[in-house]
């Protein structure tokens, strides 16, 4: 089992001490004085974090994170992917209500087809490339895309998302994020999918209170940890380094879909997923 070899890593650094409560039977949000009383939803994590371990077969990597503990999974390149997706989810009973996949590249009424068959109800478009975000001109263009993607979804009750990077962050328009610019522009039931590394460690914002200004819009995290070097390779599970998760997910109001996720990790990823769960399922509350 994955968590009797794993286990040491996460018992050798200790994370920091966030307290947790629980009011009933759920799970609430915690209080500004900062004890921690996370949401009661279900983890997930971005397959994109095990792309390596996919070579050696999808119904192997997904085996591994149940055997962690997980229950649901954010798939990418989803049409690439479906067969194997169809069949791996079916037999390790894993769920992926949220996906990542290009909007870009037309083909809209597959991609939300393929979608609805695998029970995914949100699409996020996953990326737009720093040279193809450096003006307000750009960001209309993206709310364009979302805007047209959104309108084909709404016929397959699918609906559409977009996750950050650092550009949308860097860039300022009339003295806001970009990013604040995009969702002001797209349709008000139009979805965020927030990044919160490349925030804290590349777009200099305090995090919490840019959640906070973009509200409701924001109903999906990626969550890991970093000790703010910029590199990708120094990320970290949740708990071991300078990002503030307790405080984020306290301004994440409307927060359906936590996800765990990994760019890059030195280590063995699967054990770096494992710490990242005992993390939210322990000090940060999150069920198991």
């Amino acid at each position: 089992m994955i968590a009797r070899q794993t286990t040491h890593l996460f018992e050798a650094t200790e994370p920091r001490p966030w307290g947790a409560r629980r009011s009933g039977r759920f799970i609430t949000p915690f209080s500004v004085e900062g004890m921690l009383v996370a949401l009661r939803l279900d983890l997930s994590v971005q397959l994109y974090s095990v792309r390596a371990t996919l070579g050696r077969g999808f119904l192997w990597a997904l085996a591994r994170l149940r055997e962690i503990g997980l229950t649901r999974v954010e798939p990418f390149r989803l049409l690439d992917h479906a067969d194997e997706l169809r069949s791996g989810l079916a037999a390790t009973g894993l769920a992926d209500p949220t996906a990542q996949q290009s909007l870009a590249d037309g083909g809209l009424n597959r991609i939300f087809t393929v979608a609805v068959g695998l029970g995914i109800r949100t699409v996020i478009h996953p990326v737009t490339f720093r040279g193809d975000w450096t003006t307000r001109s750009d960001v209309e263009r993206v709310v364009d895309l979302l805007t047209a993607a959104a309108d084909a979804a709404s016929q397959y009750g699918v609906r559409v998302g977009y996750h950050n990077h650092v550009c949308e962050i860097r860039l300022h328009l009339d003295g806001r994020t970009s990013l604040e610019v995009l969702a002001d522009l797209i349709d008000p039931s139009g979805l965020l999918e927030v990044d919160t590394y490349w925030w804290a460690a590349l777009g200099g914002q305090d995090v919490p209170a840019l959640l906070g200004r973009l509200g409701n819009q924001v109903v999906a995290l990626h969550l890991r940890d970093d000790p703010l070097t910029g590199e990708d390779q120094d990320q970290l599970p949740g708990g071991r380094g300078d990002v503030s998760p307790a405080q984020i997910l306290a301004a994440s109001t409307a927060l359906g879909f936590p996800v765990i996720d990994f760019d890059r990790y030195s280590g063995n990823i699967l054990d770096g997923i494992y710490a990242g769960y005992a993390y939210a399922t322990g000090p940060l509350g999150f069920p198991r």
